[in-house]
């Protein structure tokens, strides 16, 4: 019995020794399976982990499908994510911005602003080298023309679908300002600002903020601390730029600074980006806006026209790629006359909210003759209906031009 039992423990002990050396040297417990050993024990890879990049790594936004925006699309269709909103199965947010309301007293809430950045805060801009990206593309009944010259609307390819640029450009991150404003060459002193707050009509300024064409380069008062200060004292500003100019411009002061025929959607991108860095040295926050000043010009000459439209897309690409929305001065028989042809034939690129001049006219920003009476709505407007006319408030005289507001604005830091 003895000699039995001792050759039953030696199996035994064999037998563990055995499962010893195919374990690798570790005892499996009782009743587990052995784990094979060697790289085969590594966990698969899962969202984050190389090979498989997550969302937050991609730098793609939850709703963005990369598909441009149907430019006939004023609002989203039922059931569908909002261009550039997040996820609202991520788990990161988005903090509610400072709200400023308007006349109507609603606040302006970005659905697009980057997740846990503050909607007003210059930040990082978004990359500029996909125009049909939304986190560039703050409006989008507007979408950006791509870089392909073969691209539909670039001079001598057809458009595509009109797009009437319409929405509340609120839905966006945008303020608007309703009311009376006025734009003079030279940026008045905080105290003749001071003395015009309250005494005047008026409750926003135009403000020449750079750009080769500026008539007034040298500016005594505009600085971040005027700024503030004629915020603080309740103004609201509409940042201009005075680019280069059409080809065939008509003013003849302005044709020292004409765009080259080269490659003038380039050249717009460059001048736009520097538009924006001279808004941000004045304080002025992403989804401001800043209106590109372009004077008049003789639009019913083709290859003038079709180079001009090229620089204005590029301008306005490059203030949208940066979080900025891009507005458009110009004469109401010229450039806007141009514009709202370039709409209707399906161009892109077009700009968020337009500034016309026709002087001599009752003041409205719905009559403008040259403008398809749905395009460019609600409260992308701006009629200036007045020029060159000396006013006196408050003891302070200035010579400005008159212009009746409904449309986005500077937002102040």
């Amino acid at each position: 019995m003895a000699t039995k039992n001792q050759m039953i423990r030696r199996a035994v002990l064999l037998s563990a020794a055995l499962a010893t050396m195919a374990t690798g040297g570790v005892m499996p417990a009782s009743g587990a399976e052995p784990t094979p050993p060697g790289p085969t024990t590594a966990r698969p890879s899962g969202p984050g982990q190389p090979g498989e990049p997550s969302e937050a790594s991609s730098g793609a936004t939850g709703a963005s499908s990369g598909k441009e925006t149907d430019p006939q699309q004023s609002t989203t269709p039922s059931g569908q994510a909002t261009p550039g909103a997040p996820d609202s199965s991520s788990s990161s947010t988005t903090p509610t911005p400072p709200t400023t309301p308007d006349s109507s007293g609603s606040p302006s809430t970005p659905p697009d602003a980057p997740s846990g950045a503050a909607s007003d805060a210059p930040g990082t801009p978004p990359s500029p080298s996909s125009p049909s990206d939304p986190r560039a593309l703050p409006d989008p009944a507007a979408p950006d023309a791509p870089l392909d010259p073969r691209a539909p609307g670039a001079p001598g390819v057809p458009g595509g679908p009109p797009s009437l640029v319409t929405g509340d450009p609120r839905d966006f991150g945008a303020q608007i300002f309703r009311g009376n404003a006025f734009d003079t060459c030279q940026a008045p002193s905080v105290s003749t600002m001071r003395a015009w707050k309250g005494a005047s009509p008026f409750g926003a300024v135009g403000v020449y903020i750079g750009g080769r064409g500026r008539a007034c380069p040298k500016q005594k008062h505009l600085s971040p601390a005027w700024v503030a200060a004629v915020h603080k004292q309740g103004w609201k500003l509409l940042p201009v730029y005075v680019g280069s100019q059409s080809p065939c411009v008509i003013a003849k002061n302005k044709r020292k600074v004409r765009m080259s025929g080269k490659d003038p959607y380039g050249q717009g991108r460059r001048e736009g980006q520097d538009a924006v860095r001279q808004a941000r040295k004045l304080g002025m926050a992403q989804r401001s806006a800043v209106y590109l000043d372009m004077e008049a010009y003789r639009y019913k000459n083709r290859k003038c026209a079709d180079t001009t439209l090229r620089f204005v897309q590029g301008w306005n690409s490059a203030v949208r790629a940066q979080g900025y929305v891009a507005g458009f001065y110009s004469s109401a028989n010229s450039g806007i006359a141009h514009l709202e042809k370039a709409r209707a034939a399906g161009a892109r690129g077009l700009p968020t909210a337009v500034w016309f001049a026709r002087w001599r006219v009752r003041p409205s920003v719905n009559g403008e003759r040259n403008l398809n009476p749905k395009a460019w709505q609600p409260h992308r407007r701006i009629h200036q209906h007045t020029g060159n006319k000396k006013r006196t408030y408050g003891g302070r005289t200035v010579s400005v031009d008159h212009n009746l507001v409904d449309a986005p604005v500077a937002i102040i830091k």
